[in-house]
């Protein structure tokens, strides 16, 4: 009987690789078409659907990411290329209009994996904790603040504020952060490494490579 048991781990290794994968790519989906932003949300709700139990199949964020960029590249079309195009300009001018508070954009329209769904997310920075709050009031933005949970390598995790409010129909989302953390970006929550983080000029670069690769 022992014989037989190299094979049988090995059929069970390509089954929860398989139900890993289709997970994954349910995962993505989800994200897509739903908006879910959790990705561990999304992962337990893609297994309940496919009927996977099993938590060992359950895939990493970073295999979620990837069958996010295929979904994206084979349902998306050119309809998803101009929409993170027009989410990249908005980045710029928020940039823009924010330029005295040093801002970094992050996220999905960074990345590229922005959808209908997707908000334009920038870091800010300020030693000074009302300085955002007061410049949206002083230019007449209406906003809505929430505390944003971030988190640096080994350091406890901590609360900032964060201020949401709309551009032209484009969900815009700044959090504010202290000056020092111009210096290393918090962990990103897909692979637990610091942020990727673009300057306005970096986001200008991504608009001119979109335009000569169409």
């Amino acid at each position: 009987m022992g014989e037989h048991r190299p094979h049988s781990r090995g059929r069970a290794n390509v089954r929860a690789d398989d139900n890993r994968r289709r997970i994954a790519v349910e995962a993505a989906r989800l994200i897509s078409e739903l908006g879910l932003r959790d990705y561990h949300q999304a992962k337990l709700r893609a297994a309940e659907r496919l009927g996977i139990h099993d938590e060992r199949a359950l895939p990493r964020n970073t295999e979620i990411e990837d069958a996010l960029r295929e979904y994206q590249r084979l349902f998306g079309g050119q309809a998803r290329i101009d929409h993170l195009d027009a989410l990249r300009r908005c980045a710029v001018e928020a940039m823009r209009f924010f330029h005295t508070f040093q801002p970094r954009l992050v996220g999905a329209v960074l990345e590229g994996t922005a959808d209908e769904h997707s908000a334009v997310c920038l870091h800010l920075f300020s030693d000074d904790p009302d300085a955002l709050s007061h410049f949206l009031i002083d230019q007449n933005i209406p906003f809505e603040q929430i505390d944003r949970v971030l988190r640096w390598e080994r350091d406890e995790p901590e609360s900032f504020a964060a201020y949401r409010f709309q551009a032209d129909d484009i969900p815009v989302d700044l959090t504010l952060l202290p000056l020092d953390a111009l210096r290393q970006a918090p962990l990103d929550r897909i692979d637990g490494k610091p942020m990727r983080r673009a300057n306005v000029t970096g986001v200008q670069q991504l608009l001119g490579e979109s335009a000569s690769d169409s």
